[in-house]
């Protein structure tokens, strides 16, 4: 108060009482706020991305402790490294919704639909989504194409958004299937980092059949493949091949690359990774057997994801034994490869 009241007694002044009234004002407002700041550091600064990385991963590990990981003995529910294997009754879904909603959680959902893929699976896909997929959360879709003008205009419910962005076709689908890694990537570093938190990929020959919802968000994010999860780990089709970057003599699990997820950072990560020993391959003229879902494995090899879902979020109907199946939240579409990827459009 003293400092409002001291310039205007000076503004009855003459011209250079005023002028030197306010100088004197603007010098006790700088100290003022100059020892504000001492004395509290950096608070009257904006937080930096490492606090709130390290809120966000607060938030995930809390919510994780209250798994119940004794409820499905008949399947392995945690890694030997501690992260949770994720299975229907593990976790309360109403918890892990509140919880990110009050977080203000936003999700950004990836899926490549080039070619004929397009045409066969987009529609269903999309609209299984918007049924089951991160209910109650704010979610954009990213929908990488070479035909944007043939994605279909899909319902949207609130704060849900779609994006297509135009990418490059190529003529093998292997080439298709490695070089999303790089696409991904990019688009992470030029948009999703502004506006979501964690990033799902999927393949779009999928169809959301139940619940894939918040419980499945986590710092990084590997699925257990349908095929192999009962299997001992010498049946596991990782690349064998030495000259690859992505070979391996063991591994932990054998992933699904038709999902991955996670924070944006981490994923990035993965994308970047991958990417860059595809082509490392390319140059010795090397590609992985399963190209790059053979790369993704090595990738969580090395680092090991923080969560793992188990089939129940994809699941092939062709599977005879489905014993350990109380939900399938996501099927795999009917194949039909040699008319997807050898004819032309």
């Amino acid at each position: 108060m003293m400092i409002p009241f001291l310039c205007f007694l000076l503004y009855w002044g003459s011209n250079k009482v005023v002028i030197a009234g306010v100088l004197c004002c603007l010098v006790l407002l700088v100290i003022t706020y100059t020892s504000s700041f001492l004395r509290n550091g950096t608070s009257l600064l904006p937080k930096d991305n490492t606090q709130t990385q390290e809120e966000w991963s607060r938030m995930d590990s809390n919510l994780d402790q209250t798994l119940n990981f004794g409820v499905r003995l008949e399947v392995p529910t945690c890694t030997p490294w501690k992260a949770p294997i994720i299975w229907e009754e593990m976790f309360d879904p109403k918890l892990y919704d509140q919880t990110h909603a009050k977080h203000s959680t936003s999700v950004a959902l990836t899926v490549f639909a080039v070619g004929r893929y397009l045409e066969a699976y987009l529609n269903k896909f999309l609209t299984s989504a918007e049924t089951f997929f991160m209910p109650g959360l704010p979610v954009t879709y990213y929908v990488f194409t070479d035909l944007p003008e043939q994605v279909p205009k899909v319902q949207l419910g609130p704060q849900r958004t779609l994006k297509v962005i135009v990418v490059e076709k190529h003529s093998r689908w292997q080439d298709i299937s490695m070089m999303r890694m790089k696409t991904i990537s990019e688009t992470i570093e030029s948009d999703i980092r502004h506006h979501s938190r964690y990033v799902f990929c999927f393949d779009v020959d999928q169809e959301f059949k139940g619940r894939f919802g918040s419980e499945a968000l986590g710092k990084s994010v590997a699925l257990l493949h349908a095929h192999y999860y009962k299997l001992p780990k010498d049946r596991f089709t990782y690349d064998r091949n030495f000259q690859s970057t992505a070979y391996m003599e063991t591994g932990d699990f054998y992933y699904h690359a038709a999902i991955f997820g996670g924070v944006w950072e981490n994923v990035k990560n993965l994308t970047d990774t991958c990417y860059m020993n595809i082509m490392k391959d390319k140059q010795s003229n090397v590609e992985a057997l399963w190209h790059d879902e053979s790369h993704l494995n090595k990738y969580f090899w090395l680092y090991k994801p923080s969560k793992l879902l188990s089939p129940e979020y994809c699941w092939d109907e062709s599977i005879g034994d489905k014993s350990d199946i109380s939900v399938t939240r996501l099927i795999w579409g009917p194949k039909d490869y040699g008319a997807l990827r050898n004819k032309p459009n």
